[in-house]
C-alpha cells in the first residue's frame, strides 16, 4: 500500500525543500528526486504529478542540468517552476532570453483567472521572483497565461498535454496566492488530499511489518524525539520483535536515564539500559582536541551498542533518520554534508544488518505530530535536539568527570528555569556550556579562581539557520544567581548572542 505521491525533482534551488513542505501542508505526499532520476526511477501507480524545481544554473549554459525527456510522458500533469518552466521552454521549442542581470524580489503579474493555476484569483497579484534567464516566447501548443512588465511570459499552460509552467515561486509565502495556486495543480492530478500522521502510521505499520517479517530489529534509543518516534512505531508494527539499547556514555544531561525510563515505563518496550559512563570518560581522559573527541565517542558508541546489540541476534537496525537527514546526506540540490555525528555510521555494514527507517520521510514538525499520535507524553515530544556526543561538544578543553557533572548541574538549573517560565516552549535549543575559561570572583570574603559558564538559547526553524534567543533580563538574572550559588565550580556566567552563521549552534 503506497501513498499517492507528488514527486519533485530538485535542480538545486534553495526552495525546493520549501515545494514538499507546502504540498504536505495541504494534505498532498511529495518526494524529493535528484534532477538525474529517470521516468522509470520516479514512475508508478501511486504517481499523481510531477513539479520540476527552481534552481541556480541558467538552462542556456553547458552541462545544465536537464531531464529525461520520457518523464513528460508518465501520463500525469507536470509543473515546472522557475528553472522548470525554462526547461520545458527549452526543450520543447520556445525562446528563451538570456538576461545580464537577475531579477529578485517582489513583482506584480498580470495573469488569467480563467486558466487552470490561477483559477479563482484575481487579475493582478504579487509574486516572488528569483531568477536570471526568462522564457520570452512559449513553445507552440503553450498558453500564456501571466505576464509582468519586464517577462512577458511569467506563467505558461498547454491544457491537453497537461503542462505547467511558472516563472516565479508559489512556494514562499511572499507569493500571495501560492497555496491556492498549487492546490489548483493537486486538484488537476486529482489527488485524495490526506497525508496526515495518523494516515502515515497506519500505512507505516504495514510497510514496516512486510519489510521485517518474522525478523527481530535492534535499535539505540537516545531519547530524543527522533529515536522515541521511530522505537514507538517499530513497536506498535512488531510489539516484542524490537529490542531497544540505550547507552549511557556519562555525558548526558542530568538523570536522562532515569527521566527516559520514566517516560517509557507506560510502553511495555524491551529495553536494555547501559551504563557505560567510565568506559567512555576513561577513554576521553586528558583528550582536548574537537574531532579526536568526537571519533572516540563514536568509536566507543559502536563497541558498546554492537556488544549490546549482539546479545539480542537481530536482523535489522532501526534509525531514526528524517527527511532532512536523508536530503543532506545525499547532497541532493548540493546541499554539503556537515553532520558527521548524526546518525550512526559504520554500524549496519560492521554488524551485518539491514536498515529499518520508519520516519525516513518525515520532516520534524511531523515526526513530533507522529510522537503524539503514538502516545509520546508531550515534554518527551518537545524536547529540544541533543547532539550524539552529548556534552562533550559543550566541554571545550578536557573531559573530566568532575566537569561533566558541574556542566550538567549548570544545565539543569538553565532548562528547569526556562521550562518553569515558558521559554523552553519558545526556543529551539537551549544550554549550558562550560568555558575552561577560569577567572577570579569573590565569595563571601574568598577570592575564588574558578570556571565560566556561557548559556546559549537560540531560535531557529530548520537548524541551518539560527537566531540567538532575546530572553528577558530578569530571567537571565535569576539562572545567572541559582548557577554561581548552587554550583560550585562556576563563578562567572555570560550569555551568547551571537546567530548562525557566523557561529554554530553547539560549541565543538
Amino acid at each position: 500500500m503506497h501513498h499517492e505521491r507528488i514527486a519533485i525533482l530538485d535542480f538545486g534551488s534553495q526552495y525546493t525543500r520549501l515545494i514538499t513542505r507546502r504540498l504536505r501542508e495541504l494534505g498532498a505526499f511529495g518526494l524529493v528526486y535528484p534532477p538525474s532520476a529517470t521516468a522509470e526511477e520516479i514512475g508508478g501507480a501511486d504517481l499523481r504529478g510531477v513539479i520540476l524545481s527552481g534552481g541556480p544554473n541558467s538552462v542556456l549554459e553547458e552541462g545544465a542540468p536537464g531531464i529525461d525527456p520520457k518523464i513528460f510522458e508518465l501520463g500525469v500533469p507536470v509543473l515546472g517552476v522557475c528553472y522548470g518552466q525554462q526547461l520545458m521552454a527549452r526543450d520543447f521549442g520556445g525562446e528563451l532570453h538570456r538576461s545580464a542581470q537577475r531579477e529578485y524580489g517582489k513583482a506584480t503579474i498580470q495573469c488569467d483567472p480563467s486558466s487552470l493555476l490561477f483559477a479563482g484569483m484575481s487579475e493582478s497579484q504579487v509574486v516572488w521572483m528569483s531568477h536570471g534567464d526568462h522564457v520570452e516566447k512559449a513553445p507552440e501548443g503553450y498558453v500564456v497565461t501571466a505576464r509582468t512588465e519586464g517577462v512577458p511570459v511569467a506563467a505558461m499552460e498547454n491544457k491537453s498535454l497537461r503542462r505547467y509552467g511558472i516563472q516565479f515561486h508559489a512556494e514562499v509565502t511572499h507569493t500571495e496566492n501560492g497555496s491556492a495556486l498549487l492546490m489548483n495543480f493537486l486538484r488537476h492530478c486529482e489527488m485524495k488530499l490526506d497525508w496526515d500522521a495518523g494516515h502515515f502510521i497506519e500505512e507505516k505499520v504495514a510497510q514496516i511489518q512486510a519489510q521485517v517479517g518474522l525478523g527481530r530489529v535492534v535499535l539505540g534509543l537516545s531519547g530524543g524525539v527522533d529515536s522515541s518516534v521511530a522505537a514507538l512505531l517499530l513497536h506498535k508494527a512488531i510489539g516484542k520483535q524490537l529490542t531497544c539499547v540505550f547507552v549511557d556514555h556519562g555525558l548526558m544531561r542530568k538523570d536522562e536515564m532515569k527521566q527516559v525510563q520514566g517516560f517509557f515505563a507506560p510502553f511495555d518496550l524491551s529495553v536494555v539500559w547501559v551504563d557505560a559512563s567510565e568506559e567512555f570518560l576513561t577513554k576521553l581522559e586528558g583528550i582536548t582536541d574537537p574531532e579526536q573527541k568526537r571519533k572516540i565517542i563514536g568509536a566507543t558508541f559502536i563497541d558498546v551498542f554492537d556488544r549490546e546489540a549482539g546479545k539480542v541476534n537481530a536482523d535489522f537496525l532501526g534509525q531514526g533518520t528524517t527527511y532532512p537527514d536523508v536530503i543532506e546526506s545525499s547532497g541532493i540540490g548540493g546541499a554539503v554534508l556537515v553532520k558527521s555525528h548524526h546518525n550512526v555510521g559504520g554500524l549496519p555494514d560492521r554488524m551485518k544488518l539491514k536498515l529499518v527507517e520508519p520516519i525516513r520521510e518525515l520532516f520534524k514538525d511531523e515526526v513530533r505530530k507522529a510522537g503524539l499520535a503514538l502516545g509520546l507524553p508531550a515534554e518527551m515530544n518537545q524536547r529540544h535536539p541533543f547532539p550524539g556526543p552529548g556534552l562533550a561538544v559543550r566541554l571545550p578543553g578536557a573531559i573530566t568527570v568532575e566537569r561533566v557533572s558541574i556542566l550538567q548541574n549548570a544545565d539543569a538549573i538553565f532548562l528547569e528555569e526556562l521550562r518553569a517560565s515558558g521559554w523552553y516552549a519558545k526556543t529551539s535549543q537551549a544550554f549550558a556550556v562550560l568555558l575552561p575559561v577560569q577567572t577570579v570572583g569573590i565569595m563571601g570574603d574568598e577570592r575564588t579562581f574558578e570556571f565560566m559558564c556561557a548559556l546559549r538559547a537560540v531560535t531557529s526553524e530548520d537548524f541551518m539557520t539560527a537566531d540567538w534567543a532575546r530572553l528577558p533580563h530578569d530571567l537571565l538574572d535569576r539562572i545567572a544567581q541559582r548557577i554561581v550559588r548552587e554550583v560550585k565550580g562556576i563563578n562567572r556566567v555570560v550569555f551568547d548572542i551571537t546567530s548562525k552563521p557566523p557561529a554554530t549552534i553547539e560549541y565543538e
